[in-house]
């Protein structure tokens, strides 16, 4: 059986991904410091479910601790490695950046050590569609620049796309880094907005809507999300012989790596968003309008043709389908 170390294997997108490895037969360490930017009960359930499965073992741990991740790689020699960890959220990294620098940043460093010496099949990494920051031109593409980064989160994930290029050179490492569109869906993140507003309304409270509902995102439902990512597990980049790069691919010229947009290639108008919760819960939210976040963007949407041509899929959960099912988990999950 294939091993994979997945590290925020307790995160929203960490958990689903063990899950979709151990289905595949896939044994998996799960790396996760269980911090307490969210309720960590939360994450502790995630991990119990994943340890009902003979095949995970859980770790706690930081992932910039040194050492840690050679020692687990030293013995585990994984297959695979899913780079998941990080400190998320764009506001948050205004009031706390040092968090960001020390698990983005180290974290990403103490991994890319750990692989240089223990080198796995495939390392798949994630980034986000902040990426793409000040970028007008829609839909983002992997070929277009990304170099004006609007919150320092964007900034440390585009620096550890630039790191993890370097040991892909330098060293041989096949690397997959994932754009990620604002993703949702059940076993969510308390700080996204599609949890804070069905708190909210549930509670008869009013949700804030920024840029007076002036916001388009491409939202991604997460079985969507993680179908592209087991794909891309097995769609290991190679550095080109010749140096010459298919048009409209983001392989490198020079290393076996790559960028891969994951999103649903659409752009949906926040408000449609949040009509499709009112439907599912059946109640109208109050709505408190207000003006644009700092390091926020008005709008993304993924061009995922380059994940079409390299796996075959391309998602399809409407957001109407994905925000009822994240309503029915959170109704049962706190209602249980």
């Amino acid at each position: 059986m294939p091993t994979a170390l997945v590290t925020g294997s307790a995160g929203f997108i960490g958990f689903h991904c063990c899950q979709r490895l151990l289905q595949d037969g896939y044994n998996v360490i799960g790396l996760d410091a269980m911090t307490d930017y969210y309720d960590v009960s939360l994450k502790e359930a995630r991990h119990q479910m994943l340890s009902e499965a003979p095949g995970f073992r859980a770790v706690i741990g930081y992932v910039e601790t040194p050492g840690l991740l050679m020692s687990l790689m030293a013995e585990a020699k994984p297959d695979v490695v899913i780079h998941l960890a990080a400190q998320a959220g764009v506001r948050y990294s205004i009031d706390n950046p040092r968090s960001y620098l020390e698990s983005n940043l180290i974290g990403t460093f103490e991994l890319l050590e750990a692989a240089r010496a223990h080198p796995p099949r495939h390392m798949l990494l994630a980034s986000t569609s902040s990426a793409y920051g000040s970028n007008t031109q829609m839909p983002y593409a992997e070929t277009q620049k990304a170099d004006h980064q609007m919150s320092f989160y964007a900034a440390t994930k585009k620096a550890t796309e630039n790191m993890s290029h370097s040991y892909a050179h330098l060293f041989d490492l096949p690397v997959t880094m994932f754009r990620f569109f604002t993703v949702y869906g059940p076993w969510g993140r308390p700080d996204m907005a599609l949890f804070k507003f069905t708190k909210a309304i549930l509670a008869g409270e009013p949700i804030d809507i920024y840029n007076h509902g002036n916001m388009k995102r491409d939202f991604t439902f997460i079985d969507d999300l993680v179908s592209g990512i087991r794909l891309l597990v097995d769609a290991v980049p190679e550095r080109p012989k010749d140096g010459q790069v298919p048009e409209g691919d983001s392989l490198s010229p020079v290393a076996p790596w790559r960028v891969v947009n994951i999103g649903n290639s659409q752009s949906v108008q926040l408000m449609e968003y949040i009509e499709a919760l009112e439907s599912a819960l059946g109640q109208e939210a109050k709505k408190n309008y207000m003006p644009m976040q700092p390091g926020d963007v008005p709008a993304t949407w993924a061009n995922t043709s380059l994940l079409s041509k390299l796996t075959g899929f391309a998602p399809q959960t409407s957001v109407q389908e994905g925000v009822a099912r994240f309503v029915d988990w959170y109704r049962e999950y706190y209602t249980a």
